[in-house]
């Protein structure tokens, strides 16, 4: 995490910050597969990301009365946006802690400018401000990250394991989470069915 304190600036060339990961067919990795990651961060020293497109079980309501923003009586009362607001697992990665991807129209200290208008944050000051109907107009709730090693991120992209493409923000933040990979890569010109799980080397 410590990656994303030291981002400043647009992202510098050839790194993958707010960029589209999209995994290949032929992932090795079960935790990855079919996945959307958003990258947050991308160095020398490695890479952090979110994905985007997976699913937890929870509900953000019983997120908010587990970690004491709420009480069940007042989960009830949540504005709708709140209320609906879909719990994503953003990764393997320390899977109790919460990340918010955020338009930029709401920012508190701790938030880290990812791009131009996205924005990460991961206080609960966020929660507090979405759960009052004060937060960002809109909003991506994962709990856990996703994050790469010095140069481990290259490697899987060499061999084949991910494609990626840049970010949008009309595309992070819609809500149609179950189509997102076969549409992002549709949105690309390409057909799921014809790319290859095996790497091409020359």
């Amino acid at each position: 995490m410590d990656m994303l304190r030291q981002k400043k600036g647009p992202a510098a060339s050839g790194f993958l910050d707010d960029q589209f990961l999209i995994a290949m067919p032929g992932m090795q990795d079960d935790r990855f597969a079919r996945s959307v990651v958003y990258m947050c961060a991308h160095s020398e020293e490695g890479a952090m990301g979110i994905i985007i497109n997976q699913a937890q079980p929870m509900r953000f309501p019983d997120l908010l009365v587990q970690l004491g923003v709420v009480d069940e009586k007042q989960a009830i009362r949540l504005p709708p946006g709140a209320r609906d607001l879909p719990v994503r697992n953003g990764g393997p990665v320390d899977r109790s802690r919460g990340f918010v991807l955020h338009s930029d129209d709401y920012v508190v200290e701790s938030s880290l400018p990812v791009s131009e208008d996205v924005c990460l944050t991961a206080t609960i000051d966020i929660l507090r401000a979405i759960s009052a109907g004060k937060g960002p107009r809109h909003a991506l709730m994962a709990l856990g990250y996703s994050c790469w090693g010095a140069g481990q991120l290259e490697r899987e992209i060499a061999d084949n394991g991910w494609l990626t493409c840049p970010a949008s923000a009309d595309f992070l933040f819609d809500g149609d989470m179950d189509r997102k990979y076969d549409r992002l890569l549709a949105s690309l010109g390409i057909d799921v069915t014809h790319l290859s799980p095996v790497a091409g080397h020359a």
